[in-house]
């Protein structure tokens, strides 16, 4: 089959960048907006991802679908496109692209074996794919070869083979590295203001552990608008470590922090309000230290 309507699920920051590319290189991408919000709908609009109205007419339609979404999502979204393909007799191919648990990707892809769909176990490692060479798809499963056409309309597609659960595997341990040192970085950083100690600190990083400082400064700094995201990813995160045998607290940790983030006035911030301040990296770790809990 070749590929020419790709639908996502849902075209937020992540999934407006990558609507974006798609579209740029000659594929339809659509949507199903009918319950989204204004916000949703003008960041598809913006780069002409066309509103079908419903998942029914989505999955009619698309000859791939994306599932880009929060992880906690994902399942329910899964079941929610299994029960529009039997009731219309389709069945695109299904890409889960979220960060969510090893565990989570075979049921998903349990749930669309089950309707009859080919389905993809797919992860996202990157920004949006707004600048060329940043971002890369991770991806495994039996309808791999499908997913690879996107190679072919400007996606850095990276195949792991036919086994579901790789391409999310390779997510969960990347954002561990990734996201947990965010998130504990995040914590030193604001205890050390309360603590007085700020300025000492980052003048021992500077000396000590300049390259750390340098990713911490640039993490934190992006990542309250997206910490509400955050949250269930590092729950994902956790349950694959405790179903191969590894504690879950340290990524159970991390969400806790990121759920504390999401309710500061820096984590109410959308990307694109973020991406239009200026703002020192003392004076952001000021707002968030006022803004979270004291216990």
């Amino acid at each position: 089959m070749k590929l020419q309507t790709v639908g996502i699920m849902s075209p937020g920051d992540m999934g407006q960048g990558v609507g974006q590319v798609l579209a740029q290189h000659g594929l339809k991408v659509i949507a199903a907006l009918g319950d989204r919000s204004a916000r949703t709908r003008a960041l598809a609009a913006e780069v002409g991802i066309v509103d079908v109205g419903t998942i029914e007419n989505l999955v009619k339609q698309a000859d791939l679908v994306l599932s880009i979404l929060v992880p906690d999502a994902a399942v329910t979204a899964a079941e929610r496109v299994a029960s529009a393909m039997r009731e219309t007799r389709s069945k695109p191919v299904y890409a889960d692209c979220n960060a969510i648990a090893v565990q989570s990707a075979r049921k998903v892809g349990e749930i669309l074996q089950a309707a009859g769909a080919p389905y993809v176990d797919a992860s996202i490692i990157g920004p949006p794919p707004r600048v060329p060479g940043k971002t890369r798809f991770y991806a495994s499963g039996p309808a791999l070869q499908e997913f690879l056409q996107l190679k072919n309309h400007g996606l850095d597609i990276r195949p792991l083979g036919a086994e579901v659960g790789k391409a999310s595997a390779i997510k969960v341990c990347y954002a561990t590295i990734t996201k947990a040192t965010t998130a504990l970085c995040t914590e030193s950083l604001v205890s050390a203001r309360r603590l007085g100690v700020f300025e000492a600190l980052l003048a021992e990083l500077e000396t000590s552990q300049n390259a750390l400082l340098k990713y911490a400064q640039d993490g934190i700094q992006r990542m309250p608008p997206k910490a509400h995201r955050w949250i269930g990813e590092m729950n994902e995160l956790a349950a694959t470590y405790q179903g191969v045998g590894l504690t879950p607290r340290i990524l159970a940790g991390a969400g806790d922090m990121y759920r504390d983030i999401s309710q500061t006035g820096l984590g109410h911030e959308t990307p694109e309000e973020q991406r239009t301040q200026v703002r020192s990296f003392e004076e952001f770790i000021s707002m968030l230290e006022r803004d979270m809990p004291r216990g």
